[in-house]
């Protein structure tokens, strides 16, 4: 049983050490086999997954049931967002407009 002094000064028995470092390195072997493991059986889970598809009529009844889903919006809250909208773009338009006009006049002053 070798005795060696570490750099903290502590004695450290070398057997020791050496089947930490072994213990720590089978584990790290374990992980990485478990791990090599979950990615064949996911790359084999892909490639059915790939092969199973249900057509343009699986399609099309999967879009329905989505679009059943959708909350749609009232006949009163799309004319209220019209409303607004319209509101909105005939505002920004007349705003820009004077903008214009004003830019204009100084333009024309100067």
């Amino acid at each position: 049983m070798a005795k060696v002094v570490k750099a903290t000064r502590d004695i450290v028995d070398v057997e020791e050490e050496v089947k930490k470092v072994s213990s720590k390195i089978a584990k790290k072997d374990k992980t990485e086999e478990k791990k090599k493991a979950v990615s064949k059986t996911s790359k084999k889970t892909k490639k059915k997954e790939k092969k199973q598809h249900g057509g343009p009529i699986k399609f099309l009844k999967e879009v329905k049931a989505e679009l059943d889903k959708v909350k749609w919006p009232s006949r009163n809250d799309m004319v209220k967002y019209s409303i607004a909208t319209i509101c909105f773009v005939l505002f920004f338009g007349v705003f820009f407009y004077a903008i214009e006009a004003i830019m204009a006049l100084v333009k024309a002053w100067v």
